[in-house]
């Protein structure tokens, strides 16, 4: 871009009437295109009287200045909030990493020479995108992904997450075996998502909800972990990582939740009574963890959070997920997170105890079997303080829990008949000849005064 600049031949002065020449040269640029002001003369635009002192420059800026510049105009004209006193302030500048010495640097050296400063609170530079090899895409190698393709057969969801769960930081690799994982991904996020809801489609907070304090207390370690969870979230998100909220949101999804907690509560919010203390403890469990999920999830996964939304947001349902602000959640528990971190541990040895006896034909389900669990004093302990809750964690018809020297388990095949309502193998089955096919348990829940859940 050529400067209209005319220079005094003894002084180097610019000429008084510069500005005004400005609007001249932007006048014939519009007019004829950039090379119109090459072919202007010093006669024609300062006249024979001035041109004998004067002298056109022949000095351009080039690309960067424009680029360099951009905060000045953008900054000024459409977002005036951005533009202060002592210089423009942008809160981010987001390229790639080539942009170190072009974009980037240009407007720090402008920044700088104007208002000693930055005009950007902060940077944020990724790499370029490879295919599944790492190799540069290129038509002659035919390696090349199109976004429009990608959205055209997957959906803009999953370009959308291929873009947060890919570390930025270096080149971003793409193929179909790369946005078939993510396919994957996003399957466990939705299906899980698609529980929650499910689960709390009879529940109103405004009349259903069950103080923290009065929670069941496994309904309460899932709170304290979905607290827990949100503070690391929340942290990468403050310096913009996206992969690691991305990779914790499905480790979550598929092993906090789906392996252990929404397993466990499976029983509770399928066979107890729908109003009872026990159930509507979990759905206002599961009702805290879906609104603080949704907004996890909403940056990277945007119209599936708007979906859900519409119905869970309740009165704000109308509103959009992006006019919320994160979710409250009740404060971390630190010694509910170490006891039933290790009550977990626990569960694994004896999922895999009742896995080696299921292989072997001597057992179907879980609950088929009943479990003896030998535990040093500091397990056991963790193990009493469930009572008879514990068959109900480790997902069994009957659990017992005895003094040992070390952790180890027996499994023996239940030899009670199977309640046919809650699957459990019990010896009260057929017991109320009233309801032949079903457990005590299932005839107070259905006909009396319900079960009484303390823990889990």
């Amino acid at each position: 871009m050529p400067l209209p600049f005319f220079l005094h031949r003894d002084s180097g002065e610019l000429h008084p009437r510069t500005m005004e020449i400005l609007d001249q040269a932007a006048d014939i640029v519009e007019k004829g295109g950039i090379e119109a002001w090459s072919r202007v003369s010093t006669e024609d635009i300062l006249g024979a009287e001035d041109a004998v002192h004067y002298s056109k420059s022949t000095d351009i800026l080039e690309v960067w200045f424009d680029s360099g510049s951009s905060f000045w105009h953008v900054l000024r004209a459409q977002h005036p909030g951005g533009f202060h006193a002592d210089g423009p302030e942008a809160d981010l500048y987001l390229e790639g990493h080539d942009q170190h010495r072009g974009w980037f640097h240009s407007s720090l050296l402008l920044g700088c020479a104007l208002f000693d400063r930055a005009p950007y609170r902060g940077l944020l530079t990724h790499g370029f995108v490879v295919d599944g090899q790492g190799r540069k895409m290129s038509k002659s190698l035919g390696n090349g992904v199109e976004p429009q393709q990608v959205y055209q057969k997957y959906g803009a969801e999953i370009l959308r997450l291929w873009c947060a769960a890919t570390d930025y930081s270096g080149d971003l690799g793409i193929d179909d075996k790369i946005l078939a994982r993510v396919v994957d991904a996003y399957r466990r996020v939705r299906n899980t998502l698609r529980f929650l809801l499910a689960n709390t489609s009879d529940f109103d907070a405004a009349s259903d909800a069950v103080p923290v304090e009065q929670m069941l207390e496994v309904d309460r370690y899932a709170l304290a972990r979905a607290s827990q969870l949100q503070a690391e979230i929340l942290g990468h998100f403050q310096v913009y990582e996206f992969h690691p909220v991305v990779a914790k949101l499905q480790v979550y999804c598929s092993e906090d939740l789906g392996a252990f907690y929404l397993d466990v509560l499976k029983d509770r919010l399928y066979t107890t009574a729908p109003k009872s203390l026990a159930r509507r403890s979990a759905q206002t469990a599961l009702w805290h963890i879906t609104h603080a999920m949704l907004r996890w999830m909403a940056p990277f996964l945007s119209f599936t959070a708007e979906e859900a939304w519409a119905l869970h947001g309740g009165e704000h349902r109308n509103e959009s997920i992006f006019s919320q602000e994160y979710w409250t959640l009740p404060a971390a528990d630190g010694a509910l997170l170490a006891k039933w971190g290790r009550l977990i541990e626990i569960r694994a040895a004896i999922n895999k105890a009742i896995e080696d006896v299921r292989t072997q034909g001597q057992v179907g389900s879980s609950l088929q079997a009943e479990v003896r669990v030998q535990a040093a004093p500091d397990d056991l302990a963790l193990l009493h303080s469930l009572g008879d809750d514990l068959r109900f964690v480790t997902i069994t018809s009957a659990a017992q829990a005895v003094a040992g020297r070390e952790l180890s388990v027996q499994v023996m095949p239940s030899t009670h008949a199977k309640c046919e309502r809650c699957w459990h193998w019990r010896a009260d089955v057929g017991a109320d000849a009233a309801h032949p096919g079903i457990c005590g348990r299932c005839v107070s829940n259905l006909h009396g005064a319900g079960e009484v859940r303390t823990v889990a």
